[in-house]
């Protein structure tokens, strides 16, 4: 287990146990996991203690991973629609987190529109991914939903969260980020069988 793997099962610990402790002595303890969590978070992504803190404790309720939707779209030639982020980390499907009272899929329906420009609809679920904490530089663990999706209507726009958009032959991508190439090598084989696979870890 890496630091950041560590770290993520500490202070989900920590945020679970004030969450639901009611003995002052085990709510002493639960902040002190969630310090020592939070000064280590702050030492390796250099950033000041109580920002880090701030932004643990702005998630209220039991701590899950986080949950991700993207969207895999093909041409006629089986090229995938990729955007090479603006900050710097590689070619990605459209894709981003779920948002309150929104399902996976009108999750991805949203990003496509607001990433691209595209208004698609879901096709068929590629799978269900879980990527763990410190994969990637990652500081959480997250599960990603890749869907299948088809084009509506709408003109490819690249919006401020990229410095490109375009159609690729998924062998020559050399610049990936984070585990994308690992869901578009799965939805390719969606796209050209027929079928789709479900329940994956990286």
């Amino acid at each position: 287990m890496d630091m950041l793997s560590l770290l993520d099962e500490v202070q989900t610990i920590a945020r679970n146990g004030l969450l639901f402790s009611e003995n002052h002595y085990d709510l002493e303890r639960y902040e002190r996991l969630l310090d020592l969590a939070v000064k280590e978070y702050a030492q390796i992504l250099q950033l000041p203690n109580s920002e880090v803190l701030e932004t643990l404790k702005k998630e209220f309720g039991y701590i899950t991973p986080k949950l991700g939707a993207d969207a895999a779209i093909f041409n006629d030639q089986g090229e995938i629609l990729l955007m090479n982020r603006s900050d710097g980390s590689g070619w990605c499907l459209p894709c981003g987190w779920v948002e309150p009272n929104e399902t996976p899929a009108q999750a991805a329906i949203r990003e496509v529109m607001e990433e691209t420009g595209l208004e698609v609809r879901v096709d068929r679920l590629v799978g269900v991914f879980t990527r763990y904490a410190g994969m990637n530089h990652s500081p959480h663990s997250m599960v990603a939903i890749v869907h299948l999706c088809k084009i509506v209507s709408g003109q490819l726009t690249l919006s401020v969260e990229g410095f490109d958009l375009r159609y690729w032959c998924i062998e020559n991508v050399e610049n990936w980020h984070a585990t994308h190439k690992h869901y578009a090598l799965a939805a390719y084989q969606c796209w050209k069988m027929g079928s789709c696979w479900q329940a994956v870890s990286e």
